[in-house]
Formats: C-alpha cells, structure tokens, sequence
C-alpha cells in the first residue's frame, strides 16, 4: 500500500479541520451523514426496547458528544444496535425504566472487560 492511501494516513486532528476548509467540509459532511443515519436507527431501536423514542434520541445524541470529547479508536461503533435493544427489552418489560441505566452501565463494563 502506497503512502498516500487512506488507509495509511493519520486521522486528521481538530485543529488541521479547522486550517483546511476542504478537510472541514469534508467532516462535517461525514458528520451530518452519521446524523441523518442515527436518528431513525435510534427511534428504531428504542421501541423495539419498549422505551419512548425520545428516550433513544437523547440517548444516542449523549452518547455522540461524550465520544467526540472522550475520544474514540477508529472503526469503534457508537450507536445504538440491535443486540443492546434486544437485552434491553425484557428489562424494561419486567422492571421498567428505574433499571434503564443500570442496565446499559453494566452492558457498557461488561463489554470493556470482554475487550470491546
């Protein structure tokens, strides 16, 4: 692979977006594209765990911030899926949502200690 593949090149930091208005452009459509896509996948998902869909969209936009400003490893999935609705579902049928964030707090562990 030649250097100047993408796969090769760095990810390009805040302040090189910021200096080149084509790399800004650039992400911000790759950002406003992930946007258009989450919001029905998180309205989605949301209701196949049995919470309001309101729920799921502040969830999912929570979640965007505190990775932007946390950080992220490249090819890292960030959204709601489908396997995280499907255990979420029947804790909510059986405890409602006072067990929501415990819930998905010990998914979230559990899947660090796992090597997610």
């Amino acid at each position: 692979m030649s250097p100047t593949t993408p796969a090769s090149a760095p990810a390009p930091s805040v302040r090189a977006a910021l200096r080149s208005p084509r790399l800004l452009t650039r992400e911000v459509l790759a950002g406003l594209v992930v946007a258009l896509a989450l919001i029905p996948e998180a309205i989605a998902f949301s209701i196949i765990a049995g919470v309001d869909p309101r729920v799921g969209l502040f969830s999912s936009f929570v979640m965007a911030v505190a990775i932007a400003f946390l950080g992220g490893r490249p090819a890292m999935i960030t959204a709601a899926t489908g396997a995280i609705a499907l255990v979420i579902a029947p804790v909510m049928r059986a405890h409602g949502l006072d067990y929501l964030l415990a819930t998905v707090i010990l998914g979230g562990l559990t899947g660090n200690l796992g090597g997610e």
